[in-house]
Order: C-alpha cells, then sequence, then structure tokens
C-alpha cells in the first residue's frame, strides 16, 4: 500500500462500482485465502479494516494516543466491509462500494514466507527455515535431523525480544503468531492496541494477549492468528478445532503479570520442553 504504483494500491484508488480490475494470479490467490478466513470467523478478520486502523493512530499518520469520537467511528466503519467487493473467475475484481480499500498487511508476510519456501524447495533443498517479520515456515530437518525448534516470544511489554514463552517443533510446518502487547496506546485508565474488530470499530478487549497458529500454509496461519486475537478464547478454539491441519495456543491475561494458556485439540504435542 505504500507503493503508488502497486496492484492494491491502484485498485484502493479505483473510485467505481461498474470498472473491473484485472489482478495478477498473486493477488488473487491471497484474495481467496482472505476470503476464506473472513467466512471461517465470520467477519472478525477483514482487510478492508485499514480506515479504522488509521483513525486509531495505528495507520500510515502521526499517532495520536486519543481515542477517537465515536461518530468518526462509526463513519469510518461504513466505508470498510469486504463483501463489498466481488471476484470473478476470470481474475477481475469489482467494487461493491467505490469507497472500499484493502490492506493485506495481516496476511502478507505469510505469503512471503510461503513464496520463499517454494522458491527455496524448487531449487532442490529440502532442509531449510523461512523467518519473515516473526512469521516462520520450517521445512524437513535440521542437521542433526531433529525438528526445527522455534520460540515464541514472552508475551509481555517489558519482555526482551529474545524472551522465549514457549519453544514448538517443527517439520513441515507453518507458524505465525500475533500480539497486542507491542503496538498500543493508553488512555483514560485503558489499553487501546493495534488489532480493530472490523465488526464494532474498536479495538479488541478480549483480555488475549497473543495467538500462535500453526498450519500448513503461513498466509492462512498469519491471517488466522490475527483473527483469533479477535474472537477470543472460546470462539478462536472453536474456529481452529473445526480445521483440519491447524492448531493454536491462545495467551490471554490473568490480572496484572499473570499470563493464561489455551490450547486447540493438539498444539501440546508440538512443544518442545527443554
Amino acid at each position: 500500500t505504500y507503493l503508488t504504483d502497486s496492484e492494491i494500491s491502484r485498485f484502493n484508488r479505483l473510485n467505481s462500482t461498474e470498472k473491473l480490475f484485472s489482478v495478477s494470479e498473486d493477488f488473487l490467490y491471497v484474495f481467496k485465502i482472505a476470503e476464506k478466513i473472513y467466512d471461517l470467523s465470520g467477519g472478525a478478520w477483514d482487510p478492508t479494516v485499514y480506515p479504522l486502523v488509521d483513525l486509531w493512530g495505528f495507520g500510515s499518520r502521526e499517532k495520536t494516543n486519543r481515542i477517537p469520537d465515536e461518530k468518526a467511528v462509526k463513519k469510518r466503519l461504513s466505508e470498510t466491509g469486504f463483501a463489498h467487493i466481488a471476484v470473478s473467475d476470470n481474475r477481475h475484481l469489482r467494487k461493491r462500494k467505490a469507497f472500499v480499500s484493502l490492506d493485506f498487511a495481516s496476511i502478507a508476510k505469510g505469503y512471503a514466507v510461503d513464496q520463499v519456501a517454494r522458491l527455496i524447495r524448487e531449487s532442490g533443498f529440502d532442509d531449510f527455515l523461512v523467518e519473515i517479520g516473526g512469521e516462520v515456515f520450517a521445512s524437513g530437518l535440521r542437521k542433526d535431523r531433529a525438528a526445527w525448534k522455534v520460540g515464541i516470544n514472552r508475551p509481555r511489554k517489558d519482555a526482551p525480544l529474545d524472551a522465549v514463552y514457549k519453544v514448538v517443533s517443527l517439520h513441515n510446518k507453518a507458524l505465525a503468531t500475533s500480539g497486542d502487547y507491542r503496538n498500543f496506546f493508553e488512555a483514560g485508565g485503558k489499553r487501546f492496541s493495534h488489532i480493530i474488530d472490523p465488526r464494532t470499530g474498536y479495538p479488541v478487549c478480549s483480555g488475549v494477549l497473543s495467538v500462535s497458529i500453526l498450519a500448513n500454509s503461513c498466509t492462512l496461519a498469519d491471517g488466522l492468528a490475527t483473527a483469533v486475537m479477535v474472537l477470543g478464547p472460546e470462539k478462536g478454539l472453536d474456529l481452529v478445532n473445526r480445521l483440519d491441519g491447524v492448531e493454536c495456543m491462545i495467551v490471554g491475561a490473568k490480572g496484572e503479570k499473570n499470563m493464561v494458556d489455551y490450547f486447540s485439540n493438539g498444539f501440546k504435542s508440538f512443544i518442545h520442553e527443554s
């Protein structure tokens, strides 16, 4: 979105409900995964939410650390909605509302990981680890023929960047983590996260500190991590436990300093006990 001539920027500038916008295979693939996560989460994850992210001071404009006016939130909320974009089989998108825009920031890193992994595998390598901005895909085994060991950061604002909370063993699996402990502001005695609930227009307040998703695709894992942050422990676990090949760990706040873990049915089998 920061490149004016990119596909996504040109689509966002399109101010018409009549014109068809042709997209590449890459763009269409990400769009289809986004559509899947949007549907699975009941709209708890929505790639059109950026106008609200920007309003709350977590976008391109300068951080304000202020709670926006309720009317402004409602106005921006009316400018969002993934259902306002239609896709055809011949790689064309069409806006049902001219103002709607896309931002795949919460899924793009995962897609990049998958693409780098594909290139490495096509070059004849089976054992490798790809990491971009904390999102990971582990293929094959390490030199000692053991599974890759990847650390999940301790989800506290005062924790060092290298503080490990859990270690998971990965073999031909992706791992993505989303959290609210790095990017937030405090006002009126409350903490407001950069993760916005697209259904309400307000930052999530589910008590979740971080979500780590294991999946076969890092694109899917990346988007699901944010979706489960919004859904919260109960609905998030219910969603993940219905998905084949997907597991998750949700870390919630318990009082001021303590944390509590919530696991999907099979996540614990991936935890490496040192």
